[in-house]
């Protein structure tokens, strides 16, 4: 019997939710988000666990360097020495609502292409991992540190690099769409 012969009886209800993500395939991102979200998490537990903080091992020579940092700022260190009670507030009402616009872009369809969907993903997931660390911790934990010479890259996470990554990817669908229509455009013309 054909897949598609076979829509009533009790296979129906089986086939609900698959049928909801391929009516919605935006909402099979918040998948990415969630594992991203998870291997966040568990990284910045094994670091809080096995480690204390202001910990320093050598990874690679001394270029990459495992830490253990409690970050109270934003990314990278930024407003780390606020002294603000209303740092840490402010901070968890713009991620929820930043999180929420993601998790509303992603499920509708409309955060583009493959590309942007996969960046919307990565910084939703991001977002959510320094969020969860904010209510727990009230800062983030950091673990990465990289160093060439004298210059020193703040200290940063698993979900630091999942926002930057997004951010690259959702940066380059608006150049790459921006060139199709540009060349679709020059093409009409001719």
């Amino acid at each position: 019997m054909s897949r598609s012969a076979n829509h009533s009886g009790s296979g129906e209800s089986n086939r609900g939710s698959d049928r909801d993500i391929n009516r919605n395939p935006g909402a099979a991102w918040l998948w990415l988000s969630l594992g991203v979200l998870v291997a966040d998490r568990a990284t910045k537990f094994a670091i809080e666990q096995y480690t204390s903080v202001f910990f320093r091992h050598p990874i690679i020579s001394d270029i990459v360097v495992l830490v253990h940092n409690q970050n109270p700022g934003i990314a990278f260190g930024f407003f780390s020495d606020s002294t603000s009670r209303w740092l840490v507030p402010l901070l968890l009402v713009g991620a929820v609502v930043m999180m929420v616009l993601l998790a509303w872009l992603l499920i509708t369809g409309r955060a583009g292409g493959a590309l942007a969907h996969s960046g919307l993903a990565l910084i939703l997931g991001g977002a959510a991992g320094n969020a969860l660390d904010r209510v727990m911790h009230g800062g983030v934990t950091d673990f990465l540190e990289v160093r060439l010479g004298s210059f020193v890259w703040p200290a940063f996470n698993l979900a630091d690099s999942a926002i930057t990554i997004g951010a690259v990817l959702v940066l380059f669908e608006l150049f790459l769409d921006g060139r199709q229509r540009t060349g679709h455009a020059g093409a009409k013309r001719a």
